[in-house]
């Protein structure tokens, strides 16, 4: 049956094979939309790894996660600096990354921090951010790029560039008097430390040394020298990401950041307000992996129709094949026979189809919208899709096959030619 069934398919190549790049373009699209999907999400919540507890002013989970790790909006508050020093303190407290935000050039986000933000953040797997040229910041007026921001703007080491104040894309008041020289770039990460200016706390406290209200007083002007011998300390800064030595702590250093009498914070675990921003904006996923489906059944109807269609120029055959003593359930087998193997065709060249899209889409995700997308086997929920689509299109094919059976002998032996 299986040979009858292969040669009937060789004999209709043409109809067979849009059938098969039907359904083929159906299980790519699927497979492919599933692994975006679950990678994003996946590269969503390990944008920060190893950080324990994310402190910001009061305001919200969200609101501070934002902020801090996305860059995205803007602090109701900044933290002292003596706060900062009592937080490091404590006990249980391993690390603390300060983060100073409020600058911006050409529209990237400029971050102020420390060296320790290179030694103990990390991202995915637990992987430390790597300089891929360069050196960290060493003099007060150095800064570390993210890959996307040298892309982009086309700097290289050693190039000048001027900070602007604020985090327009416009940059209507700018710190020509101290400009900042390029001395690192890093690693592509598919997170946003990609796009941002990474300065030091002294840097971000050097630019705004002649400003009064957000404009240079006019007749001050510290060259960049004097500054070089100040010794500038932050009054404050935005957020803190927090290490402690052991993670069984966490809860208790939650609870008594946000009840730290000297002024209101906050202190947030990384992994729970991921998923709870992830929870409000993940209806797009769902949509997507609802318009995949949709493609599939598209496929299927598609494998339905041909099949349909070729019955009934197919009539004489299986009349033929009834008189030389072929039983109604073997033309039922025949048919359901040939759509599992049009079906199993197209996951076939669907798969192939997939891993394509997805080695020739790689780069540009990761290029455009900071998204890591790797190749692999495929998991336990693809090959769930993929019996799935193959029961489907043996269901999909009892249709036509189910008609062929209720046709008497006399159909096709009658049938005008």
């Amino acid at each position: 049956m299986i040979s009858l069934a292969w040669n009937s398919i060789r004999n209709r190549w043409p109809t067979a094979l849009l059938a098969v790049l039907a359904i083929a373009m159906s299980v790519a699209l699927i497979l492919t939309v599933e692994k975006v999907r679950r990678d994003a999400r996946n590269s969503f919540t390990q944008t920060v790894s190893g950080t324990d507890l994310i402190v910001g002013a009061r305001s919200g989970a969200i609101q501070l996660l934002l902020y801090s790790v996305f860059r995205i909006g803007n602090a109701t508050n900044n933290i002292s600096w003596e706060s900062v020093h009592d937080i490091k303190e404590r006990s249980a407290i391993d690390w603390v990354i300060p983060i100073s935000l409020g600058d911006s050039h050409a529209g990237f986000r400029v971050l102020g921090t420390n060296h320790d933000y290179f030694t103990h953040y990390r991202y995915g797997n637990d992987q430390a951010l790597q300089l891929a040229k360069g050196e960290l910041f060493d003099d007060v007026f150095d800064a570390v790029l993210g890959s996307e921001v040298a892309a982009q703007l086309g700097y290289q080491i050693d190039q000048n560039m001027v900070v602007a104040h604020g985090t327009g894309n416009v940059a209507l008041v700018e710190h020509e008097r101290s400009p900042f020289r390029v001395s690192g770039i890093l690693k592509p990460t598919g997170t946003p430390v990609d796009k941002a200016v990474h300065v030091s706390l002294e840097g971000i406290e050097a630019m705004h040394l002649d400003w009064r209200n957000g404009a240079t007083v006019r007749g001050e002007g510290t060259s960049a020298e004097e500054i070089r011998t100040m010794e500038l300390k932050p009054t404050a800064v935005t957020a803190l990401l927090v290490g402690l030595n052991s993670r069984t702590a966490v809860f208790r250093e939650q609870r008594a950041i946000n009840t730290y009498r000297e002024e209101p914070l906050l202190a947030v675990l990384p992994g729970v307000a991921l998923q709870e921003l992830w929870s409000l904006i993940g209806v797009a996923e769902k949509a997507l992996f609802i318009i995949s489906l949709c493609v599939v059944f598209a496929g299927l109807v598609n494998l339905v129709s041909v099949l349909l269609a070729g019955l009934n120029e197919r009539r004489r055959e299986m009349a033929v094949l009834r008189s030389t003593g072929a039983r109604p359930v073997h033309v039922f087998l025949l048919l359901c026979i040939e759509s599992t193997v049009l079906t199993l065709g197209g996951i076939i060249l669907g798969l192939a189809l997939h891993y394509l899209l997805v080695g020739a889409g790689a780069v540009f995700l990761r290029e455009r919208f900071g998204l890591s997308i790797g190749l692999t086997l495929p998991d336990k929920t693809d090959l769930m899709i993929l019996a799935a689509i193959a029961i489907a299109g043996l269901v999909a094919g009892m249709l036509p096959a189910l008609q062929a059976y209720r046709k008497s002998l006399s159909d096709g032996l009658s049938q005008r030619l």
